[in-house]
């Protein structure tokens, strides 16, 4: 089918296209939401502005990730790029090395500023939703490892599993998948630590974005026991995971056999058209062919009762569930086991179920981390110390923030509501890489016309009519 042949290559006499075509919407996104203004007047590193500002180094790290960028050397590609200078007004962008030499200006104080400078406009954007919106904000925080194999970077350690690099901290906003803050932190830190102050700042700013109730959630490193009485006397719903301590788990063989009930776990998904039969499971044939030990899952059944924590004044919600275990050798049955899972809540009037499943839809953080590890390359280490290293996963993130930014600003109003309503969550749940092919790596002509600059598309795809419906939006002054 292929069968083009005797392929020639000549270069255009005027040559006016690059494949970036979306990164015009995402500037203007970046200015419409105030967040240009909001960097350069709160962010002060740089003593004099010739030429760059302060906003020109941090959106220029951006922007490189969203034009497909994957490390601070691409920018000497877009820096050699006529085209999408043109695209940007802009007469040069700062080099790798200015990048990095900006990094090495932060103090720890400036990283937090900056931060602040981007909420302040995602309040903005938090602005333009429908009502709904506001019902719950969901606030999840864990910890990630960031692996370097560098040997000189300020601040470093290995973890327990011999990891050498950084372990950020990350709380983010479960309802968008926005990271809220980061924080850098050196490789053998605890996941927990710091979290609580986190957690209060992220509480705060929902709150200021006008959601009517919040909901903490953790793994077993986050259970925060010294700060959950206060968070309940504040309002603020809260479901961690708990460590499956010898008291906990004698309490929950001490309930009686009636307390229990068959815990029911939600189908993975509908099938749309008929069952299909499942293929044979080649793990399981290759585990019982060489006799390995396998643990199979036979049922599960949930229960709860009180539990006051030693550092709490009040008793809160034990939600446990109980995993009965096969232990296998190859196709020999070798015995039974029960292990216990511990979650605790202030919620004493949702079913115990539901806790659960909440409980275990924090797993989709796990997503977040791996796009901002390999979707968006952002939890990266490319500077030489600790504070360096966390501006630039700030402003590298900032790559899927604005991502998560142009979805939201998906409107969703009018005769098909519903289908725009869908594509919108689309837009928003997208992995980044698809992001990039459907939303940004559209192949363009830029012509200057007057005091214009006309982005001339050249191709088409089915998400191009959501882009440019976006890009509509992105026009219409912001409702603040």
């Amino acid at each position: 089918m292929f069968g083009a042949g005797n392929v020639h290559y000549e270069m255009a006499e005027r040559s006016r296209g690059f494949t970036a075509g979306g990164i015009g919407a995402i500037h203007e996104l970046a200015k419409s939401t105030g967040l240009v203004d909001e960097i350069d007047r709160s962010l002060h590193l740089l003593k004099v502005h010739l030429p760059y500002h302060e906003s020109d180094h941090v959106l220029n790290i951006a922007y490189n990730i969203l034009a497909g960028g994957r490390c601070l050397e691409d920018l000497e590609l877009l820096r050699n790029d006529e085209v999408y200078m043109d695209a940007l007004g802009a007469q040069r962008i700062p080099d790798p090395t200015t990048a990095g030499d900006f990094c090495r200006r932060f103090k720890d104080h400036h990283v937090d500023t900056l931060q602040d400078a981007i909420n302040e406009a995602r309040l903005r954007v938090w602005a333009q939703q429908p009502d709904a919106f506001f019902d719950e904000a969901i606030i999840e925080g864990d910890g990630t490892q960031v692996e370097s194999t560098g040997e000189c970077k300020q601040g470093m350690d290995f973890n327990y599993k011999g990891q050498w690099g950084y372990h950020p901290l990350v709380i983010s906003l479960a309802n968008t998948q926005e990271p809220l803050f980061l924080v850098n932190r050196s490789g053998n830190r605890p996941s927990h630590e710091g979290a609580a102050d986190r957690f209060d700042q992220s509480i705060a700013l929902c709150r200021r974005g006008g959601f009517r109730s919040m909901t903490l959630r953790g793994d077993t490193d986050f259970s925060q026991t010294e700060h959950l009485d206060r968070w309940h006397a504040d309002g603020v719903r809260f479901v961690f995971g708990y460590d499956a301590m010898p008291n906990l788990v004698k309490a929950a063989d001490q309930l009686a056999e009636t307390a229990w009930k068959e815990l029911k776990r939600r189908a993975k998904y509908e099938v749309a058209t008929t069952p299909r039969e499942r293929p044979v499971n080649v793990k399981d044939e290759v585990v019982a062919r060489r006799e390995y030990k396998n643990i199979r899952l036979v049922s599960e059944d949930v229960a709860a009762f009180e539990y006051s924590p030693s550092q709490c004044k009040q008793s809160y919600r034990m939600v446990v569930v109980r995993k009965n275990l096969s232990i296998e050798r190859g196709e020999t049955f070798l015995f039974e086991d029960i292990r216990y899972f511990f979650y605790i809540t202030n919620d004493k009037s949702c079913d115990i179920s539901q806790i659960v499943f909440e409980a275990n839809d924090r797993c989709n953080q796990e997503r977040l981390h791996a796009e901002l590890k390999s979707g968006a390359p952002a939890l990266q280490a490319p500077v030489d110390n600790l504070t360096s290293n966390w501006a630039y996963m700030v402003m590298a993130s900032l790559a899927w923030t604005l991502k998560a930014w142009f979805a939201l600003m998906l409107p969703e109003e009018g005769r098909w509501k519903e289908k725009h309503a869908a594509e919108k969550q689309a837009v928003l749940r997208m992995e980044f890489h698809t992001f990039l092919n459907a939303m940004m790596r559209l192949p363009t002509q830029i012509v200057q016309q007057g005091r214009k600059t006309i982005y001339r598309l050249l191709g088409w795809n089915r998400w191009t009519d959501i882009f440019l419906r976006g890009w509509r939006r992105i026009r219409v002054p912001l409702k603040c």
